[in-house]
């Protein structure tokens, strides 16, 4: 559904995007994430076609962005940073505007305005002046206006952004629930956005992918993938330490928290051999000190972000899988 090859825009002498390639085909909820500048909203308006490319190529549905412009637009839903609105319009004048600009009328649009009022929760304010309503419900006006002609391509920055956490989950649904035979790209700072909502997840920083793969593939690259947290008294926290330390599964050990009545630390796993939680569960029950509770880390996304956005610029890490060489510490 979504084909780039090649992509950059430089401004200048800056280069926002530098060399991008990659595909998005139907059914896939693709999480585009990156530090500020990294040039996620720069390839969005290139995707959509609001900046032109400096190289490369875009297509969507088959139609590049640049030579079959309206033909590609025609299937493109788009709600960016901060979507402009009138501001003295209402929700259900605006919806009417955008919908016969794109050749939507009579019945037809009146069905995709009910559907959509629906679908986003606008009708407590369809009739409100736009400039009289919150920033939530400004977010999800621009949302709705992104899916009115029901597009095949949904492209969505930041589309949570100044909703409550009940709002959030809403629009995280409504998502979730669009994705069959669609594609959508979401730009996000939130990471747990990514988990809940995307099959993929693709890191870009300086302009380049330094990542491609599944959230799951994402959190399991954290150096805490995998980690054991111990929970022991503070009297028997020195023998515990020194005692899970010396187990080959364990690359270093991480004080978390020692109170009067527990102390908790947790064993970072080198990465070789099988997981750590057997061999620390047998070490306890042969041991003096008594094992008050234990947990394992699924890994942390964060860390993998921070991991992968300050490595080095070819560090890039496609499927899963590292394809050029990078030094990214443990998340690598």
């Amino acid at each position: 559904m979504i084909e780039i090859s090649h992509l950059t825009k430089r401004f200048g002498r800056f280069t926002a995007v530098k060399d991008l390639s990659f595909e998005v085909k139907p059914g896939e909820v693709l999480g585009f994430l990156g530090p500020n500048g990294a040039g996620k909203s720069t390839t969005m308006k290139m995707v959509t076609g609001f900046l032109s490319p400096t190289e490369g190529t875009v297509r969507v549905a088959g139609h590049d962005i640049v030579t079959a412009a309206q033909a590609a637009k025609a299937r493109i839903g788009y709600l960016p940073e901060g979507a402009p609105l009138y501001p003295d319009m209402t929700p259900r004048t605006m919806m009417k505007f955008v919908g016969r600009t794109r050749r939507m009328g009579g019945a037809k649009l009146r069905e995709r305005m009910d559907v959509v009022t629906g679908l986003v929760d606008l009708g407590a304010v369809l009739d409100q002046p736009i400039e009289t309503l919150s920033k939530g419900f400004k977010r999800r006006v621009g949302l709705g206006l992104a899916i009115l002609h029901d597009p095949d391509v949904l492209i969505l920055d930041e589309p949570t952004d100044g909703l409550d956490p009940n709002q959030k989950q809403q629009v995280r649904d409504l998502i979730r629930s669009m994705a069959e035979g669609k594609v959508i790209i979401l730009s996000t700072h939130i990471l747990e956005e990514v988990e809940a909502v995307c099959t993929r997840a693709m890191i870009v920083s300086e302009g380049q992918i330094r990542f491609d793969g599944t959230p799951a593939e994402l959190r399991a690259k954290s150096r805490y993938a995998g980690a054991i947290e111990v929970e022991v008294d503070p009297g028997e926290l020195a023998s515990a330490r020194e005692s899970l330390g010396s187990l080959a599964g364990v690359a270093s050990i991480e004080s978390v928290e020692t109170g009067i009545q527990s102390a908790r630390f947790i064993l970072i796993p080198s990465g070789e051999g099988a997981p750590l939680l057997d061999a620390v569960q047998d070490k306890a029950q042969a041991s003096p000190w008594t094992l008050k509770s234990i947990s394992v880390d699924r890994g942390r996304m964060d860390d993998v972000f921070r991991a992968v956005t300050t490595g080095p610029a070819d560090s890039t890490e496609r499927n899963g899988n590292l394809t050029t060489n990078t030094t990214t510490g443990g998340a690598a």
